[in-house]
């Protein structure tokens, strides 16, 4: 079945639904974006990427996904052939401060996308989920194979649900859906409760930055554009599907990198020397990610391009920028 132009994406001011709204406008789709703006960190960063997308094929509704019937009217009215789903409360610690907020927007949020998806015959659901559901597994690279039965945080509990949840929907009636589970996410535009953002922020002031579990930790980063590139093409691959399914995969870059080593190419790319203040692990952590994505390059021809160096270097150039105005 060929996708139609018109997809819908929630959280599409977020840091990685901005980026792949402006992908698809460039690919000639028609999107609607929805998105509640919400004040986990600035608002304003929000509206800066929506003013970066100015094609107009884009619609943005300022609403949540906890609203069932604005989501109703919207399925009715609109049609729409494909959904992203990116929309979430994100962040591991923040889960340890506020947990009900990750179950209004993770667990009732998506049984709404579900439904409407169920409801409105939609053929394509892409959903997020997260490296954060493999918590306390030390099998590294992690495969989807793997247990996901010992989570860290809650967080990683709401992701691992919102799969469960996935997979009974497609047993029960046939949604085709397809579970992303993002691994470290960093580029131009990304979110402040972030390491990058972190990090760059303190270095470009002269503070020290908070080391954590003594700097005995790694992370597969993945440079955003390589992100959306494996969000499109997961789209276009379960659009072609014969019979519906329910997949997950893993997207990552596949290279776990030590977050000292990660720190050294930001000093190198900001031209500032961190001072580091090397603390104990924080609760709800991991040690280490790293993703095995065998299968979604197998099916989707999924293969990030861009170097550790080369990233870092992109996200320093537009902190820079950022940073002085």
């Amino acid at each position: 079945m060929p996708i139609s132009p018109k997809v819908l994406v929630t959280g599409a001011a977020g840091f990685i639904g901005a980026e792949t709204v402006r992908r698809l406008l460039s690919l000639g789709f028609e999107v609607v974006g929805i998105d509640n703006m919400n004040a986990y960190y600035a608002v304003s960063l929000k509206e800066a990427r929506l003013a970066r997308i100015t094609a107009a094929n884009f619609r943005f509704i300022r609403g949540d996904i906890t609203d069932k019937e604005l989501l109703e009217k919207l399925f009715r009215e609109e049609h729409f052939e494909a959904v992203v789903h990116l929309a979430a409360q994100a962040g591991v610690r923040y889960s340890l401060e506020n947990p009900q907020t990750y179950i209004d927007s993770n667990i009732t949020g998506f049984l709404n996308i579900l439904e409407c998806c169920r409801r409105f015959s939609i053929p394509n659901l892409v959903y997020a989920s997260s490296s954060s559901v493999y918590g306390r597994n030390d099998d590294v690279p992690f495969k989807v194979s793997d247990r996901v039965d010992k989570p860290s945080s809650l967080y990683a509990v709401t992701k691992r649900t919102n799969e469960l949840m996935a997979d009974t929907y497609h047993h029960l009636y046939q949604v085709n859906c397809t579970g992303l589970r993002f691994f470290t996410v960093y580029g131009p535009w990304g979110r402040p409760d972030m390491a990058p953002w972190i990090f760059a922020e303190k270095m470009m002031k002269g503070l020290p930055i908070q080391v954590f579990n003594h700097g005995n930790m790694s992370r597969d980063f993945t440079f955003v554009e390589d992100i959306v590139e494996g969000i499109v093409l997961t789209m276009r691959s379960a659009a072609g599907r014969e019979k519906p399914e329910h997949k997950i995969y893993n997207i990552g870059r596949g290279v776990p990198v030590n977050l000292l080593d990660f720190i050294l190419e930001l000093e190198h790319a900001l031209g500032k020397t961190a001072v580091k203040e090397f603390l104990p692990m924080q609760p709800g952590d991991v040690e280490k990610t790293w993703a095995d994505t065998e299968a979604l390059s197998a099916d989707t021809g999924y293969q990030p391009k861009t170097s550790l160096h080369e990233g870092v270097k992109h996200f320093a150039g537009w902190f820079t920028e950022y940073f002085h105005e």
